[in-house]
Formats: structure tokens, C-alpha cells, sequence
């Protein structure tokens, strides 16, 4: 029987071993754990196009929404390990939402690190008809109306939302967040008028702003977006060392052959690195990690010290989802 056993293990173990040498032989998904329109989704469709080539394979990308994004990360942590089945994720539903939610997961130990994409600044954007002109004159007006101000995010949680409440921290302020299933809808929204602000990005805003459409204030940056270098930083606008980036990055179920990992980071180094891609990128706003950041293990290194920093300031902050 023991025999068996051991011969029966030896067959999967080679099974396994086969499958990964000849992955991929079908169609890669990139799940993105929120609604269509916002950065994550633009990031994952730019990607998956560049990504193709490498692999010999489709790439396609379906959008998974729900509570934040933490209902398409746990869907990807509870797949086939096979990495068939891959999820784009940020700072919000990889980092954040762990702090946020009560997950039946762990973000660390229920999924494999594949790669960082990259990252970007958040940029403070009003709707069109919005009285104030500049960053100082926003927070003034924030302030002559306590608690009547609206601020849309992509969830609960989201980068979004987090760092609306810093900047309402931050200035003393208190707004209404109003959460959305995505950056996307809750863009659209803005440009209707139906909420105030936001806490987005050039790659969900910057159209919106250089056509007229939006008002930024202010890149939460150090610098000024090669996307929207009209906007001016947080220094330059008057709330100096107000910073907030977030990053994206690739990930798969726990347990998948370290081949297929290899494989599919050997695929977005190439993609990112690849002209076309790096400028379609750049050009949503995004900015590059080092090369010496692009393995696995150093993902799994940077997420680590994300949650170490950022956790303890969330819970500080009372961002936490009602059960």
C-alpha cells in the first residue's frame, strides 16, 4: 500500500512537472477584482495585450467586482494552481483590504507573487463646475462646508478611499465618501456632477482633465505627471510632503509550479519592457519599479513591508467595513 502511495504521488508530482513544462497550451485569464474603466482595468488590458506574444496564448482579461475587489482576490486564491487564472491587483485589494475586511484568506500566504507592473500617483480632481481654482481654494471650500462635500472611490478600502481620508486628515476637514465598484463609474459620475472629488488617477481622469472636462488640483506626488504636467504637485499647491502612490502587480494560487510563475514573470518583464507597451504605460501615468524588483521574490518582499506600513495606519484611522 505504501508503495502505492508513493508511486501514486510520484505520478502527480511528474504530472504536474509536465503540465508546467508546457504551460501555457491554453488561454491565460488576468481576473481584475473591480468594475471596468478604472486604472486596474486599463493596466490589465494594456498588459494582456503584451503579454501575448510571450506566452503563445491568448490573454484575456474579465472584470471580477465586489466588496472593494476582495471578492475577485479570493476567487483567484480558492482557483486550480495551475496559473491559468492570474489577478491584477493594487495597493487597495492586495495591501489595504486586509486591514479593512475580515478575509477568509491571507494575503501573503494564500497566493503566489508573480511580478510588479508598476506604479502611480494619485491626483486630486473636482468636477467641472466646482468654485475653487486651485488646491488651496478647494480645501477652503472643503472646509466652509464641513461634511457636505462628496468624495467618490472605488470601494471600501480602495486607494481612493484611503487616501481621501488622509487628505481629510490631513487639512481637518470632514467629507462624504461615497463608494463605487470602481474608479470608472465613479469618474463618470463626477463628470456628470453628481459628486464633488475624487482621489484618482491620470490613467482614469488624465483625458478628462486635459480636455476640459475635470479640474485637478494637485499629483500627490514629488513631481509633476509627463501625462498631465500642467498639474501641479502637492509642494507646489501648498500642502507639502502630501504623497500617495499605489502600485500594481501580478499574482496566482497558492501552490502553482514555480515554472508557471517563472513563465508568466518572464512574460510582463518582457511586455513591460517591450516599446509599445512601456509607452502605452506611461503614457496612463505610470511610472517603473527597478529592474533589481522584477522577480517574484521581490514582489512578495515589497508587499510584506506595505502591510507592515500601511495596516497599523489604516486601523489608526478607523477604515474598517461594518459586518
Amino acid at each position: 500500500m505504501i508503495k502505492a502511495m508513493i508511486a501514486i504521488a510520484l505520478a502527480a508530482g511528474w504530472a504536474i512537472a509536465a503540465q508546467a513544462q508546457g504551460f501555457p497550451s491554453r488561454p491565460v485569464t488576468i481576473l481584475v477584482p473591480l468594475a471596468a474603466g478604472g486604472s486596474t482595468d486599463t493596466i490589465a488590458r494594456i498588459l494582456a495585450e503584451g503579454m501575448r506574444p510571450h506566452l503563445g496564448q491568448p490573454v484575456i482579461v474579465e472584470n471580477s467586482p465586489g466588496a472593494g475587489g476582495t471578492t475577485g482576490v479570493i476567487r483567484v486564491a480558492r482557483s486550480a494552481p495551475d496559473g491559468y487564472t492570474v489577478q491584477i491587483g493594487q495597493w487597495g485589494t492586495n495591501v489595504a483590504s486586509g486591514a479593512v475586511y475580515d478575509l477568509p484568506i491571507d494575503l501573503l500566504k494564500d497566493l503566489e507573487p508573480v511580478a510588479l507592473i508598476c506604479t502611480q500617483p494619485s491626483m486630486i480632481v473636482g468636477r467641472k463646475s466646482l468654485p475653487a481654482e486651485n488646491l488651496k481654494e478647494l480645501i477652503a471650500w472643503i472646509k466652509a462646508n464641513p461634511g457636505k462635500v462628496t468624495v467618490g472611490n472605488a470601494g471600501i478600502g480602495s486607494p481612493g478611499h484611503v487616501g481621501g481620508v488622509f487628505f481629510q486628515n490631513t487639512i481637518g476637514a470632514q467629507m462624504q465618501f461615497i463608494p463605487y465598484r470602481s474608479a470608472g463609474p465613479a469618474s463618470q459620475d463626477m463628470l456628470a456632477g453628481n459628486i464633488d472629488m475624487m482621489m484618482d488617477t491620470a490613467a482614469t481622469s488624465g483625458g478628462h482633465v486635459r480636455s476640459g472636462l475635470l479640474k485637478a488640483f494637485a499629483m500627490t506626488a514629488n513631481k509633476r505627471s509627463a501625462v498631465v504636467p500642467d498639474v501641479p504637485t502637492t509642494d507646489e499647491a501648498g500642502l507639502p510632503g502630501f504623497y500617495f502612490y499605489f502600485w500594481h502587480a501580478l499574482w496566482v494560487a497558492k501552490g502553482t509550479p514555480k515554472e508557471v510563475i517563472a513563465r508568466l514573470n518572464e512574460a510582463v518583464v518582457k511586455a513591460r519592457n517591450d516599446p509599445a507597451t512601456h509607452k502605452r504605460l506611461a503614457d496612463a501615468g505610470q511610472e517603473f519599479f527597478p529592474a533589481d524588483m522584477a522577480s517574484p521574490e521581490a514582489l512578495a518582499q515589497y508587499q510584506k513591508k506595505e502591510i507592515d506600513k500601511w495596516w497599523p495606519v489604516i486601523k489608526a484611522a478607523g477604515i474598517k467595513v461594518q459586518q
